[in-house]
């Protein structure tokens, strides 16, 4: 995704510890599935949701070395099924903002996003196949918001909405009917509130570009600057995303991940929604790096 959900890094030693086993677990399992190049989508945003995913406990917990960390190794979660779920639509997710970044940037400043898909092609279609519900809902959603954009719809709800509704799917795969239901809760309004971040956070570039911006049309901000009304308003719009997200996850038990999840909901979200609208969020954190020295 776009790596807007942070877990704050003021969270007590032992959940960053939590944090960066699950972290260095769904590496490990998305290069086992689908080889090294795979483990370059891996953040903070794909890690939240196999936290979201993972069972009640943490399971089993393995030391050992990598190619990051070939001489003392890391502490990573085995293997799960929950795992293995998150990795499968991180690579379907991954490939198709990929794809979605060749739509939008044009064949020159296109050409990451061209190579990235390239990369991810193979695992594309294995993780597709794994997973074909989650693929198919995907492509749909993708395919109603690019209507969206060509119409350039100025409904912010819509949009959001159908990113939304994508997000949502995240969660088709989960069993128990009760989780599920409140899976895709909270699937739903998080991706509404990371369009809507991710919309903020590009208003000046895409009004130096045209690019489409719902945010922009919505509030008529032109020029990609807040008038302080639109900027109360949109705020309160974000706050109730994260609200309904809070109401959804109160209805669930989720054991030792309960920590990690209430922190980022209740206090990450918020600050990086804050940091955004203030023009103070910078991009790129969330990385490998990082969070395996969380796990020291």
């Amino acid at each position: 995704m776009f790596g807007y959900v942070r877990p704050p890094q003021d969270l007590p030693e032992e959940e960053l510890k939590r944090f960066g086993r699950a972290y260095c677990g769904l590496c490990h399992t998305l290069g086992e599935r689908y080889g090294t190049a795979a483990r370059f989508i891996l953040n903070y945003d794909f890690t939240f949701l196999a936290v979201l995913l993972s069972d009640k406990e943490e399971g089993p917990i393995h030391h050992g070395r990598c190619a990051a960390h070939p001489v003392h190794g890391r502490d990573r979660l085995e293997s799960t099924e929950a795992l293995a779920l998150a990795a499968d639509e991180s690579v379907i997710l991954a490939y198709w903002q990929a794809r979605d970044g060749m739509e939008d940037h044009g064949w020159f400043h296109g050409l990451k996003y061209r190579g990235a898909s390239a990369i991810l092609e193979g695992a594309y279609r294995k993780a597709a196949e794994a997973r074909p519900e989650f693929d198919v809902s995907t492509r749909r959603q993708l395919a109603a918001l690019a209507e969206l954009e060509k119409a350039k719809c100025a409904s912010m709800d819509q949009a959001a909405d159908t990113f939304a509704v994508l997000l949502q799917g995240a969660a088709q795969a989960v069993d128990e009917p009760v989780r599920r239901r409140v899976l895709e809760q909270v699937f739903y309004h998080l991706g509404r509130w990371v369009y809507l971040v991710d919309a903020a956070d590009d208003l000046k570039r895409d009004a130096a570009s045209g690019n489409y911006n719902p945010v922009a049309l919505r509030y008529g901000l032109s020029d990609g600057v807040w008038r302080e009304e639109a900027r109360e308003s949109f705020a309160s719009t974000l706050d109730h995303s994260i609200h309904m997200m809070a109401t959804a996850f109160e209805l669930w038990d989720f054991g030792v991940w309960t920590p990690i999840l209430e922190t980022t909901l209740y206090t990450g979200l918020f600050r990086v929604g804050k940091a955004v609208l203030d023009g103070t969020f910078r991009r790129g954190g969330g990385n490998k790096r990082e969070a395996q020295e969380k796990n020291t």
